[in-house]
């Protein structure tokens, strides 16, 4: 058998992946990561972007976008913790183009820094949705 890592991946609202893992990657802060069994212990935080989860075969691979967050790897185990954490397949890249146009819009009519680096943040999260989409349907 494979060597594994144990994956949890938690949100407000529900655990949306508790399993074994060959390995993850994950968008953190300062890149993407790529976490094995036997990772050295770390936390840091996570920005919008898919996690990749490389399931143990014969099950497929799970992409989870989250709006960012915090990741903390133990050497047996791997949790991410999560404001925002949906299923890559169940993302609407519809919906995720018409937020980031209109906070683009939004941008070319900002008010106030606070509000340029909110509307910021919501770009960046609509573009991370959308490549999480591509990524599930795609790749």
């Amino acid at each position: 058998m494979a060597m594994t890592v144990h994956v949890d991946i938690v949100s407000p609202e529900e655990c949306l992946f508790s399993g074994l893992a060959r390995f993850l990657i994950v968008p953190a802060e300062m890149g993407e990561v790529g976490i094995f069994p036997h990772h050295a212990p770390m936390i840091t935080r996570i920005r919008p972007g898919t996690v990749r989860i490389d399931r143990v075969r014969p099950d497929p691979d799970e992409f989870i976008f989250i709006s960012g967050g915090i990741l903390e790897v133990q050497p047996q185990c791997v949790t991410i913790l999560s404001d925002t954490a949906v299923r890559a397949r169940d993302l609407d890249e519809k919906a995720a183009l018409e937020a980031r146009r209109k906070a683009e819009e939004a941008v070319k009519d900002r008010v106030s820094a606070a509000d340029f680096a909110r509307l910021q943040a919501e770009i960046s999260k609509a573009l991370a949705e959308i490549q999480a989409v591509r990524t599930a349907h795609h790749g």
